[in-house]
């Protein structure tokens, strides 16, 4: 390197750690502001996190961002200065499927910032047991996955649950075979939540079409067995691998490029009350109706009549031993929206149950 760059790329060094300084000290100005805030929210008794907040300061600095940085990045930035600073004001707990290196971790991440408290939880069942019992603030867990449909044990317990939704995270999900060795050879068992197996069902019985499938509590609690026995495989994220010191011994095995799997944000309803409408929401609903000739055609005619869209139509068995069900829809817009308000008022008066899990914006692709 001559003499000329070095200097020059010296001069650009010390411009950068000049800015670094200024960053820093317009940061820690922007966190007494947030403590001030808190201040105030906690004299009102306000909720602390607002994600209907958080969503227009994201949309305002897109919109005003000249670049070069994208939008993506610029978002995640901003994200993790706001969770920051939250965590000032009152840092938020928030339950999540564990151990260390799941999916539902990420998601939360993604969706509170790394600044979040987070409570590992071992299923799902906790999960919505500690956001309704106030241990956790807030909670995330899994309702639907792009390849294997609903995940049908959260939507059990949102039947059995005070708690309401107040966001989503669409996340691209990829499954890693992971284990201490870094060779396929010897994998007698493969570890994996219920989910994960099915997603991965294809690649498995072509590689390892004799190893044993075993459904774990998450991904994660897999890669932490498989770190116990050179036999055993999982299949989990890269950060699980990291986690628990394994070798990633083959990449994005899921049999659909593109999975993705839905988590929802939960919380009671004093918590955080129903999100305002953005325009790109979502209103979660179970019902069951009267066992009739009809019944589930009449539920969909006050939609089709208001012009409301259903995205989605899961049915369960209600467990009442009486072969009933519940459905659980989802339909696009907003329960504040009159067309939405009006289809819901007429299909609640034909149902025999009826409650409305959430109103909420939808998730961007992540």
């Amino acid at each position: 390197m001559t003499d000329k760059a070095s200097g020059g790329l010296a001069d650009l060094r010390q411009q950068i750690d000049a800015l670094d300084r200024q960053l820093l000290t317009l940061l820690n100005q922007r966190a007494h502001l947030a403590e001030q805030v808190g201040d105030i929210k906690r004299a009102e008794g306000s909720p602390f996190f607002r994600p209907d907040r958080v969503a227009q300061v994201l949309e305002k600095i897109q919109q005003t961002n000249p670049g070069p940085l994208k939008n993506t990045h610029v978002s995640a930035i901003w994200r993790e200065i706001m969770s920051a600073c939250l965590a000032l004001e009152a840092p938020q707990r928030v339950a999540v499927l564990g151990p260390v290196g799941t999916f539902c971790e990420q998601a939360a991440v993604e969706y509170f910032g790394s600044a979040a408290e987070l409570i590992y939880c071992n299923n799902f069942d906790e999960v919505f047991h500690a956001t309704s019992a106030g241990t956790a603030q807030f909670g995330v867990v899994g309702v639907e996955n792009s390849t294997e449909g609903a995940v049908a044990r959260s939507l059990d317990l949102f039947l059995r649950t005070p708690v309401h939704v107040v966001g989503e995270v669409s996340l691209l999900v990829r499954h890693n075979l992971l284990r201490q060795s870094p060779s396929l050879d010897g994998v007698e068992v493969v570890l994996a939540h219920p989910q994960a197996l099915g997603q991965c069902q294809n690649w498995l019985t072509q590689h390892l079409p004799h190893a044993e499938r075993r459904a774990v509590s998450s991904n994660a609690e897999g890669a932490r067995l498989a770190a116990t026995q050179p036999a055993w495989a999982a299949l989990a994220s890269e950060r699980a691998a990291s986690q628990f010191g394994l070798h990633v011994v083959a990449h994005a095995i899921q049999d659909e490029a593109f999975n993705r799997t839905r988590f929802a944000i939960v919380c009671l309803p004093q918590t955080l009350a129903t999100p305002p409408a953005t325009g790109h929401d979502c209103t979660s609903l179970v019902v069951s109706v009267p066992n009739k000739p009809g019944a589930v055609h009449d539920l969909l005619v006050p939609l089709k009549q208001n012009g409301v869209s259903m995205t989605r139509f899961e049915s369960r068995p209600a467990k009442s031993g009486q072969w009933e069900y519940v459905f659980y829809i989802d339909l696009d817009g907003h329960i504040s929206q009159p067309h939405v308000a009006k289809a819901l008022a007429e299909l609640q008066n034909m149902c025999a149950f009826y409650k409305v899990i959430g109103s909420y914006p939808v998730s961007a692709p992540g």
